[in-house]
């Protein structure tokens, strides 16, 4: 078992590093989140999850790596889950960090998992039910320094699901949108959404 890679950055894509060790060249899977973590370097370090599936005439053998553990062990409790394969674990981890992950996971956002292609209200509310006590118990939780927040009854989620849908509309990620959103509406609740839109833009990067 391969548990990671450490070598030169041989050719990178948003799907996909190559890392040569000991002369050999390793093809890994990767997210977005590892993708930007690897831009300029030289010298890389990666988690690896190694997939082997059966079937048909060729057995097909696959590397994924991830530039942090965590990463790697949110990977690997989303393809427990039923639905959820290979490639939309990957996505999910794309779509959001996973620090943003685990605050979805912990407090039930499946809205917020709703927003990644391939992901329909039934899987978002199954990988919510499946790994919500499994992130606390495998410690990632309290590695990420995520907290289960008990609501914010000062936020109108009515406003805020149609600041973020109408953010997201305007081509910016859905879980930093929703993190902004939710933090100007915790200081002034009865904003109307177009103002909430407009505090937003100033403060998204």
């Amino acid at each position: 078992m391969i548990e990671y890679i450490r070598g030169e950055l041989a050719d990178l894509t948003p799907a996909l590093a190559v890392v040569e060790a000991n002369g050999v060249g390793y093809a890994l899977n990767i997210s977005l989140n590892t993708y930007s973590a690897l831009q300029g370097k030289k010298e890389v370090k990666l988690y690896v999850h190694e997939s082997l599936m059966t079937g048909g005439r060729d057995d097909n053998f696959t590397l994924y790596g991830f530039a942090m553990k965590q990463e790697r062990q949110l990977y690997q409790l989303l393809i427990t889950v039923s639905g959820v394969g290979a490639n939309t674990a990957r996505m999910i981890l794309s779509s959001l960090t996973p620090s943003e992950l685990c605050n979805v996971i912990a407090n039930g956002d499946d809205k917020m998992l709703k927003t990644v292609k391939g992901i329909g209200l039934k899987t978002a509310q199954r990988i919510i039910v499946d790994l919500k006590d499994k992130i606390v118990q495998s410690g990632i939780a309290e590695e990420l320094h995520v907290s289960r927040q008990p609501g914010a009854p000062n936020v109108n989620s009515a406003v805020k699901d149609e600041a973020v849908g109408a953010l997201t509309m305007l081509g910016f990620s859905p879980a930093p949108s929703a993190k902004i959103v939710t933090a100007i509406l915790s200081e002034a609740p009865d904003l109307p959404v177009e103002q909430v839109v407009k505090l937003a833009l100033k403060q998204i990067k």
